[in-house]
Order: C-alpha cells, then structure tokens, then sequence
C-alpha cells in the first residue's frame, strides 16, 4: 500500500539519512492489509488483506462515473463489491482521501478536505484499521491482535452482502439494504432484518411492507426454508437468542469455498457460489422463488401449497373470506366459545405463521402450552419453540396466523384452535373445558358407550377369522416399504441413512388411491403414453383420499411403468430414491410412489404444459416459445444439469437426456425428469462403463453408444443436441427442412462452416432474438457435441458460457455423427447404425 501525504525528499539531504528513510518507508508497505494514522489511501491505491482474498479502495459501479469506498474480491475477475462505505454520498471525482481522524475515527473527505463519510472517534493510544481475509474492515488498537476490542466493523455495518462468519444481529441498523440499481450503490427499496420481536425471524421488506420471511430458528433450520438441510454439509448455522443480544450466522465448512448472500434491486435474495472452474458465480438458492414465499399471498388462516390447484386453502374449519380474493384469507366457519368445548386440529408440514406478535416461553412444555392457550380466549394457535430434541417450548398466536405455507416436508406442527362443531374425531378436544351435564345426558352417553362397546366387540371377534388375511395384506404393504429401506442398492452404490430417511418421507400410496385419482386409469385422465408406459392426470373430481400427507384437490402427475419398457426393480428403485434425494428447481420433485409385484408407479408434481417436446415439435403450439423463453429453457436446463454434476449431495450422470425428459411448469421453467437409469459417481470417479447400453438413438455420444463409456461427457452431449434442437425447433433425426442433411448435427455444422449458422433458428421465433446472444448459443450447442469427450465443455463451462459476452468460446471441429452428402461414417456408425432414429430408447444385453 502507498502512502498518503508524504514530503517529497530533498536532493540536499544526506545520503545516510535518504536511505534511513527509504528504509521506513518499505517497512511501512509490508503491511498492506493495514491502515495506520501516519498512512493514507487515495484513489487508485488499495489495502489487500493477508491472504489476498479482498480489497479496498475506490471504484465505480456500472456505467457510473461516481466513485465510492468499497471492498471487493481480489481475485475473481468480475469485480464483486460486498460492501459500500458511502452509499448515499458519491464522490464525483478521483479526489477521494481516506484516513484515520485526530479522533482516531476512519474518515473519508473529497477534494476540498470536506468530511463525506466518517465512524464514531475511538479511544485508542494507537488505532488502525485491518482489511481481514473473512472480507471485514476493522477498526482496533494496534495492541489487540486478537480483536478483542474492535471499536467498528463493517459487518456491524453491511451493505446488501453477508458474507460467512458475520453476525446477522438484530443490533444491525438497516440490515442488509439493496442497491437502487446496478449504476447506483444509493439504498434501494428492499431491506432484510432480523426481528426479534416474539420469536426472531428473518424478514424481507420492500417499501415498508414485509415481501419474504425465513421463518424462526426452530432448533434446526429456519422453518421456512426446509432446504436448508441439503446444505448442512456445506455450513454450519447458530442462532443464539439472550438477553444481550440475538443473532443469526453461518460458518463454511469447507474455507476454500467463495460464497455470498446478495439482497439485489429486485429484492432477490440469492446465495451465490463462486466456480473456479468456470470463472463464474453460480445461483444455489434464492427467495423469494415462487408464489407461495410471497408474504401473506393467502390471507389470514390461508395456507399456500404449490403443489395445490388452486394453491391457496383454507385451513379446516374455515372458509374464505372473499371467493377469489385470497389475500382476504379465511374466516371461521363456526366462532369460538370461550370456556366451552374449544378444541385443537393438528396441521402438519407448516411453515410457521408470522411470530412478530406472538407470545414465547421456552421454559414451558407443550401441554403446558396447550392449556395456556386454551384458557387465553385470544389465542388462536400454538406450537413448540424448538423441535431439536423433542419438543420443547411454548409459541401461542392472539392474532390472526398469517403466512402460512405447507411444504412436502420438512415443515413443523401447528395447532389452530377450533370450535367444537368443526372439530373431527381425531383432533385434539380438551376435556378439562367440557361444559357440565345434567343427570338426563348423562345416562344418554352411559347407554350409548355401553352399545357402542358391544359393536366394536362383535367388529373385533369378525375379524379374527381375516386374520390370515390381513397377515398377509400387512407382509406385502411391509414388503412396498422395504424395497426402499435397508439393504437396498441404488446404482451400485450401498444405501445410506439418508436414503432410509428419505424412502420414510415419501408416501407410499395404495393402488385404489391412485385408481381413484385417475377414475380408474380413464382415458381422458391420460397425459401421454411412451416406451417406458403411461403418464396420467390426476382428476379434481375424484383425488378423494391421500391417506393424510398431500391436501384435497392435490394435482399430481402418474407413471405406470409397462412390462415391456425395460425398467426393472433396480430402476424403479433407483429412481424413487434418486430423485427423492435431489432438490433443485430445475429437477422433478418425486411425491410418492406405489409398487406390488410387477405393477410399479410413480408420483410427481404435475407439469401443466406437460413436456418439452409436446410444445417445441408441435407447427402450431411451437411459437409459443419465443426467444427469451427458449433462453430461459436453455438456462434452467443447464443449471439442473450443473447441479447434478457438480452440487448436489451426489455427481449423477442422467444418461437419457431429451425433450421428452424436460418437463415444463406453468410458467413453462424446464425441470429434468426420469432418472430411470441415472449412475451415481463417487468420490474423484470421472468415468464409468456398462455393456448394458440404455439411451435414446440421436441423443447418445459415440463413445457411449459404441463402447458404453459414460461420464459428464455424455449428459452434456445431449444437452448440446437439445441446445440445437431448442433453438431450430427441429428433432435431431432431421426432417425435410434439412436440405437432406442426415441428421441436426450434420445440418447444423453445415450452415456453421458455410457461415449461415443463422438458417438454422426456428421461423416461428421471428425478429425476437439476439442474433449474438443466438450465434453464441449455437456455438456452445455445436461445442457439447463434439466427437471426443475430451473436446467437451463442462456443463460449468456451460454455464458461464451462456451467461457471459465476454466468456471466450472453445474452436470447434466437426461433431459426432457428421458426414458431407449424406453418408455416414464408418467409425462412427460401425456396430450400431447411430443416428438413424430419435426418441428410440434402446437397451442393448449382455449374452450370455
């Protein structure tokens, strides 16, 4: 680091005193992390921090001119600012000055020495400022290595970052506040803070109104955010609630892992994950992500499921307030009788309902709880405080429960207070408030007790002549079970814990439930039907019973397997646990699945615009897709693939990448589905091999195809040919548009060699493109599909190189599977024939 206002040396000085001070001089720049009262730094000049992680000084955001005081990243080569000092008073010029004051505060003047940014005066003998590794500016004496006494800490004062090791500290003035744009570091409209009022949670707030909530710290996680547990290999959380103060943070299991929480102008927040390999940040989780995490998008007592059609619910026992508005919420069918036979109904999977207003004893049991609410006629709800072990704690609500949301799992239990008309059986009735009854009743519920007594004696001597009967009904259900419990092998890879939690989470339906479900496999309840069987609907008028784990009305989507489509007992396994344990919005989400001799069935959330492949082949439904929605399918597919390869718990190799495998949600976002004959990598594997050959023709790489060599090489072979086949609207078997090329690949490496790669966009995308962005596509399509895996991108290079301008691309050779005039060649197409069908699943034997 230079040196702030030093007197230049005089030539008259002595040569014994030039060299003393020059020796000073480079003392005082070893200690480039640190700031000193007789340092400076001017624009232009930096503090690194020890290791070279982060760096101060002055910048300009995007497309501004102003300049600002800030620390970003070192060495990654997009800058990355993770904190602002003067946010609200931009210099206009290069004369910014920082340095520490007579007060020995840390203050930032411009040109004419006025003060724009400053800290609180310190009493320090000796004060410096630190640049750390961990990305925090601190202030301290020169004595306390140890940080003992940090006077001032930019992670007591953040920006729109969190960065690992900081406290996320209801202490924090403004929390962490967005930029207002890219071109402006000035406060946005969107600020995160952690209140604790009731049970501390974190909220996400845009103009004074709340817009996101995490949920409280239940013991394990926060309870709005189940995913968290995906991420526990990666972090370690503490959340710590006293009398001094209360306070949120994470810590990186791994220190080599560059990873920031970003609140950003649209009031994103998003965790990225810097990618070495890639040069890139990567998006591992963000909120809000749908609907449902929209605070209060169903009103008071409304519960939010995604999964749901509609995805608003009132919970039982009430009814909406105003058909169709649901932010009016729910009110109660039947009010509550204070001192009568009020009750509890158990509503499981929840997302907590906002705590700001509730009341919190952590001493107090839940039972304990139970009964102060049901004395309190205010209350209207309650739960437990911390489910870490058990459960303990008492939380009660006297006001309306607001932002409910119903997760698959991972949610908690809450007892909503009811009247005891709206009350089932099976809820929970307190029979310390039952109202007295006189002599007349009394014999009434004698006498009905007694017949009641007697008829379930002559049910239960019925059905000891069923007992055989039902023994054997209880030993195939037990046998449903176990083909996903203990001894199962997945992939050729041993079951682990997590695989029997998992198997335990996923409800295992009976096959009249599902026949129910699709009015008995009816042909109009049907989606499609290909290879591997047949896809239906579930119908609203009929998905009468989940057994209690999915809500009435649920829309699900069910596979059932055909004999004849080649997957056995090990795929069908392999797929129920595989995907049960992936969770990436990019991917399928498995619900349940149903098996009994050689009738297998899968249940999935429901796709309203079914699959890619219906759409994007389809002359009339294909423009529907323009060019941003194509992109934004192209993204998310890679992303999904990404995480497979490389940040999921487990490296998947998917093996039978195609349209028909990507299914498109309501808002036509891609999710990767069938993971039938997925393979598991472990640990540094790179490369597997099989002589049990399954894939489709046309989508399958050579070395594949020919040998059974199978990597990331070859998923991303076939997310190349889906690149192409996306933006062309062509299948890769190629059509009469193709000028008689063989195939896609053939067509494609034609029109790019010729310089006409723009031929290849499909004419019902229109003017709606780029023809940069495109071309660039179309360069990393032609890139994935190269003949030697070696030529191969990653998919993190994948990544980075559609989402960057200036991400240079690989040179390209011809693809796999290309010939001039229409003949194939040889090497390529020896043994099998490739390339001569699509959508042609194959499975090639071994003999015996």
């Amino acid at each position: 680091m230079k040196l702030g206002a030093i007197a230049k040396p005089k030539s008259s000085l002595p040569p014994f005193l030039l060299l003393l001070l020059l020796s000073f001089l480079f003392s005082l720049s070893l200690a480039t992390d640190t700031l000193t009262r007789t340092q400076s730094i001017r624009d232009g000049q930096t503090l690194v921090s020890a290791r070279g992680t982060f760096e101060l000084g002055f910048f300009s955001p995007v497309g501004s001119t102003h300049r600002h005081l800030g620390i970003w990243y070192k060495h990654i080569p997009v800058q990355t600012v993770v904190w602002v000092a003067n946010r609200a008073s931009p210099l206009p010029d290069r004369t910014g000055h920082l340095q520490l004051g007579p007060a020995g505060e840390l203050l930032l003047t411009n040109g004419s020495n006025h003060p724009i940014w400053y800290t609180d005066p310190v009493d320090f003998s000796r004060p410096v400022a630190q640049l750390l590794d961990s990305g925090n500016f601190v202030l301290r004496d020169a004595a306390d290595a140890l940080l003992v006494g940090v006077a001032w800490q930019t992670f007591q004062c953040p920006t729109d970052t969190w960065l690992p090791g900081m406290r996320f500290s209801s202490r924090l003035p403004l929390g962490l506040t967005s930029w207002k744009n890219s071109g402006d570091a000035s406060f946005g409209d969107y600020t995160v803070r952690l209140d604790e009022n009731g049970l501390p949670q974190i909220i996400l707030w845009g103009r004074s109104k709340p817009v996101y909530r995490t949920g409280p710290w239940n013991g394990l996680r926060l309870s709005g955010t189940p995913e968290m547990k995906s991420y526990s290999t990666l972090f370690t959380y503490a959340f710590v609630s006293n009398e001094n103060e209360t306070y949120y943070e994470h810590e990186l299991n791994d220190p080599s892992m560059i990873t920031r929480l970003v609140l950003d102008q649209a009031g994103q927040l998003q965790r990225f994950i810097w990618a070495n390999q890639t040069q890139s940040w990567v998006v591992s989780w963000s909120a809000p992500k749908d609907l449902c995490d929209r605070y209060g998008s169903c009103g008071p007592f409304g519960v939010c499921n995604m999964d749901s059609n509609p995805v608003c619910k009132c919970v039982n026992g009430f009814e909406p307030r105003s058909v169709g508005n649901w932010t009016a919420g729910c009110a109660r069918r039947t009010g509550l009788r204070c001192g009568s036979r009020d009750g509890f109904r158990r509503v499981t999977e929840l997302k907590l309902p906002d705590t700001a207003t509730a009341i919190v004893n952590r001493s107090m049991g839940l039972e304990e709880c139970k009964r102060v609410c049901l004395a309190n006629c205010s209350c209207v709800g309650y739960t437990a405080a911390d489910i870490s072990g058990g459960v303990t704690g008492c939380v009660y609500w006297v006001e309306d429960l607001m932002d409910l949301r119903e997760f698959p799992s991972g949610g908690q239990d809450v007892y909503v207070r009811l009247a005891a008309s709206d009350l089932d059986e099976d809820d929970d009735e307190d029979d310390e408030t039952h109202v007295p009854v006189d002599k007349e009743k009394l014999i009434i519920i004698i006498v009905a007790t007694i017949c009641l007594s007697l008829f379930f004696l002559q049910l239960c001597l019925r059905s000891l002549w069923k007992k055989k009967l039902q023994g054997k009904a209880k030993i195939e259900q037990c046998e449903s079970h176990s083909l996903l419990g203990f001894g199962a092998n997945v992939a050729h890879s041993s079951m682990s814990t997590d695989d029997v939690n998992i198997s335990a989470e996923l409800s295992l339906f009976s096959l009249g439930t599902i026949a129910a479900a699709t009015d008995n496999f009816a042909e109009e309840s049907k989606l499609g039907k290909g290879g591997f069987g047949e896809v239906y609907k579930s119908c609203n008028r009929c998905w009468f019973c989940w057994q209690g784990k999915l809500p009435n009305g649920q829309e699900v989507a069910i596979k059932r397997l055909s004999d004849s489509s080649g997957q056995g007992l090990e795929e069908f396994k392999n797929e129920v646990i595989l995907i049960a344990r992936l969770q990436h919005m990019n991917l399928v989400r498995l619900l349940g699945f149903y098996t009994q001799g050689e009738e297998k069935m899968l249940i999935y959330e429901y796709m309203p615009n079914k699959s890619l492949d219906s759409i994007l082949f389809d002359p009339t439904k294909g423009a529907i897709l323009d060019w941003s929605k194509r992109k934004r399918i192209i993204d998310g597919i890679a992303q999904g693939l990404l995480y497979l390869h490389k940040y999921s718990r487990l490296k998947v190799i998917h093996r039978d990448l195609k349209a028909s495998n990507v299914l498109l949600d309501a808002e036509l976002n891609p999710k990767i589905s069938d993971f039938g004959i997925a393979r598991i990598f472990e640990g540094n594997q790179e490369q597997g091999k099989t002589r049990r050959v399954v894939g489709t023709y046309g989508y399958m790489p050579p070395e594949y195809a020919l040998w059974g060599h199978f990597s990331e090489k070859t998923d991303v072979f076939s997310y190349g040919v889906l690149l192409l086949e996306i933006i062309s609207g062509e299948k890769v078997s190629g059509s009469q548009g193709m000028n008689g090329s063989l195939n896609l690949l053939n067509y494609a490496w034609e029109l790019w060699e010729d310089g006409r790669a723009l031929e290849l966009v499909d004419p019902q995308l229109g003017n709606s493109y780029c023809e940069e962005e495109l071309l660039r596509c179309i360069h990393v399509g032609l890139s994935c599909v190269q003949k030697s895996a070696q030529d191969r991108p990653t998919m993190s290079a994948v990544v980075s190189q559609l989402g960057g301008s200036n991400v240079s691309l690989p040179s390209l050779n011809q693809p796999a599977f290309h010939a001039r005039e229409g003949q194939v060649s040889g090497e390529d197409c020896q043994k099998r024939g490739i390339g001569s069908s699509n959508e042609v699943t194959i499975t090639m034997m071994e003999g015996r």
